[in-house]
């Protein structure tokens, strides 16, 4: 992850030496990844959700060709062309996102790995709000604050991306799991790693509540506008 890791580190090194606060420099290192990713969070949830657009008439095609599935692909690919969708088109902005978030994750774990000025070597151990050191794990206000963070972001993750889709029984029975071994699970590590990552993964949380709102949102503004284009009579 030192590909993504490297240059996380210097942004972090400049910005340190700009603002003077460790604490403070990670919080907008956090907030600049996750402005930076927004459009591909924001692409993401238009893909998947024009793909549940497509499930009646994919499912059709199934049915229909289910004995020829040659044609099925063909029929699915000229389905793909003629409405725009991609089934693999989530994919894509789902894997950058999922490097970057290593990278940090490796950035934050071990900073001194990626990072060759000598003064953040002090800058590391400073003091946060009440935390001593952040290099040192904070043993329960943060990781409950990841804990709790994480919940609310994978519920409101959960209401946006089953949600109409195909198996979404199937799905939001192994989410319903998720949401509560996931918190728990990083509040765990929150216990474990140092204070300066989970600040990072709780400001990064705090700020995906807000995004899955939005998304939420912006998913049904898609539906809604699908919806209203079948029920538009046509014109004689």
């Amino acid at each position: 992850m030192g590909i993504f890791a490297k240059p996380l580190g210097y942004l972090l090194s400049w910005l340190y030496d700009f603002i003077g606060s460790y604490g403070i420099a990670l919080v907008v290192l956090t907030l600049i990844v996750k402005i930076a990713l927004y459009p591909l969070y924001a692409k993401q949830i238009k893909t998947t959700t024009n793909m549940t657009k497509l499930q009646p008439k994919i499912r059709e095609i199934q049915q229909k060709y289910a004995k020829n599935k040659d044609l099925m692909n063909q029929k699915m690919a000229e389905l793909y062309e003629k409405e725009g969708g991609n089934m693999y088109g989530g994919c894509m902005p789902m894997l950058v996102q999922m490097f970057v978030i290593m990278g940090l994750f490796a950035l934050l774990r071990n900073p001194m790995a990626y990072i060759s000025d000598d003064n953040m070597l002090f800058a590391i151990h400073e003091s946060f709000l009440w935390i001593p050191d952040l290099a040192q794990p904070d043993k329960w206000i943060l990781p409950i604050v990841s804990g709790i963070a994480t919940f609310i972001a994978f519920n409101f993750s959960q209401t946006s991306n089953t949600a109409g889709a195909p198996g979404a029984d199937q799905a939001n029975a192994m989410m319903k799991i998720m949401k509560y071994f996931f918190p728990l699970m990083i509040l765990m590590m929150a216990r474990s790693y140092p204070a300066g990552l989970a600040v990072y993964w709780s400001v990064s949380q705090i700020v995906q509540i807000f995004y899955n709102i939005r998304f939420a949102h912006l998913k049904k503004k898609i539906l809604g506008e699908d919806t209203k284009k079948k029920k538009k009579p046509a014109r004689a």
